[in-house]
């Protein structure tokens, strides 16, 4: 019988806790935030930016479109993982983290300036499309007038 020396069970022990994480981490998923709209008189060059805020206006995922026949559509995915598992007792990740609003920006010209903002609350303005894709209640309409 080979016996094993301390150095292999400590990383016997180690491997061992690495593979629960990242058994854990694939338990909590990807949702998306789908924000689609059109533009009234849509400036030259114009682009739709999308950031997602988190508690405490904390930015987080964000994403950019070009506005193409006066309309957009872009999809902003974000983990929802919100804590790191615990290695000691709860081996599972809390997975309910989701952004509480959605900035969408209208910027246009040479100088992508700003033409339109509106900030959608995520529990009010948007609704579950499939279990992990959220879109907005209402159609979004940005114009391209100062």
């Amino acid at each position: 019988m080979r016996r094993v020396g301390l150095a292999s069970r400590v990383g016997i022990v180690f491997l061992g806790m690495l593979l629960t994480c990242e058994f854990a981490r694939a338990l909590c998923g990807t949702d998306v935030v789908i924000v689609s709209g059109h533009v009234t008189r849509p400036p030259q060059r114009a682009i739709v930016r999308v950031q997602l805020l988190y508690a405490k206006l904390r930015p987080g995922e964000s994403g950019e479109v070009t506005v193409e026949n006066g309309k957009f559509t872009i999809q902003i995915p974000f983990l929802t993982q919100s804590r790191a598992p615990l290695l000691i007792g709860n081996l599972l990740e809390k997975c309910d983290r989701k952004p509480q609003t959605v900035v969408v920006t209208l910027l246009g010209g040479n100088e992508n300036l700003e033409y339109d903002r509106v900030s959608l609350n995520l529990a009010k303005d948007f609704k579950m499309a499939d279990p992990s894709a959220y879109t907005p209640r209402s159609g979004i309409v940005l114009s391209g007038l100062h």
